[in-house]
């Protein structure tokens, strides 16, 4: 942002953080922070694709111990395992998770509605940055096979295809970044295992001193599916959690995020969940999910992910 006339001070306004707090390691930045960031980026950049750009400038030091952790693993899927177990050091904004499907790795974006207008920016910063740190771990172009993307085609997409080097599609359920699994295999040039103890011990250390960031989210998403998998309300939720529902509003509120934002990210993975995994009907994970009316989880399930939820179930059905 500086590159583009905009100092610091400005692109940090209204998130309560200085300048000067963005080379002091004991700073923490919230989920809210983030996004008034993400926010003012987006409003402020003369660049349609300033998140890409930026992730690709970052520098393995600027993970700091995290990335060496990473970097001094024996082999690239050991990378991986350490990568999503300390995950929240890298600082997402979304809540990930990978998996092997035959001869092809995914690596999974999930719960993103909360993240409103900057969801394109924040994901074209995070995806690009994690590319960079692999290719880094790597020393060596990392082998993208496909990436999906929930959001509308932007102007930009060419960039996109140029940095990953493999088709990106738009307008998707979640984010899916597949990739070759014979990479899992590879071993790391920077591999140490002195060097990944101890780092994995200090990532350990940290993990220990956080607070939990995210701790009321997490608390809100596990009460709703509490209930024999059937989605909660507010005053259930609150009154399970011991709080108001003005206080929990209030807390959600602080940190950028909508508990409506939170529920519907619950109710799409687990809707999505019952129609690849269980024989119930359209009608009964309409009521799981929270619906009274089946015609109202339907419109909202093409909302969610541009499919019905038997187009959704018959597309999975096709691939397995």
């Amino acid at each position: 942002m500086a590159g583009q006339g905009v100092s610091a001070e400005v692109v940090l306004g209204g998130s309560g953080l200085e300048a000067g707090q963005l080379v002091d390691p004991e700073v923490r930045m919230s989920h809210r922070q983030k996004i008034t960031i993400f926010r003012n980026a987006q409003r402020m950049a003369s660049l349609p694709d300033v998140g890409l750009r930026a992730g690709a400038r970052q520098r393995l030091s600027d993970f700091g111990v995290y990335g060496y952790a990473l970097t001094s693993s024996a082999a690239f899927g050991d990378a991986v395992v350490l990568g999503m177990k300390y995950l929240k050091l890298a600082g997402p904004v979304v809540h990930k998770r990978f998996r092997l499907l035959g001869d092809t790795a995914l690596l999974e974006g999930a719960d993103v509605l909360s993240l409103g207008p900057v969801l394109p920016l924040a994901t074209e910063f995070w995806l690009a940055s994690m590319l960079q740190l692999a290719t880094n771990i790597l020393a060596a172009p990392f082998p993208s096979r496909r990436l999906r993307l929930p959001y509308p085609r932007p102007a930009h997409a060419a960039a996109y295809e140029r940095m990953f080097g493999c088709p990106v599609h738009f307008d998707a359920p979640r984010i899916e970044w597949e990739f070759d699994a014979a990479v899992l295999r590879m071993a790391c040039p920077g591999a140490n295992p002195a060097t990944a103890k101890l780092c994995a011990s200090f990532c350990d250390q940290i993990m220990r001193t956080q607070s939990g960031g995210g701790g009321l989210v997490d608390q809100i998403r596990a009460v709703c599916l509490s209930n024999q998998g059937r989605i909660s309300n507010a005053d259930a939720v609150a009154r399970s959690l011991g709080l108001s529902v003005r206080t929990m509003h209030r807390r959600l509120a602080e940190d950028g995020l909508g508990f409506q934002a939170i529920v519907d990210g619950v109710r799409q993975a687990t809707a999505a969940s019952l129609l690849r995994n269980s024989p119930l009907s359209i009608d009964e994970i309409a009521e799981r999910v929270g619906f009274s009316e089946a015609a109202n989880f339907r419109k909202a399930f093409r909302r969610w992910t541009g499919l019905s939820p038997t187009q959704y179930r018959l597309q999975v059905q096709a691939k397995s």
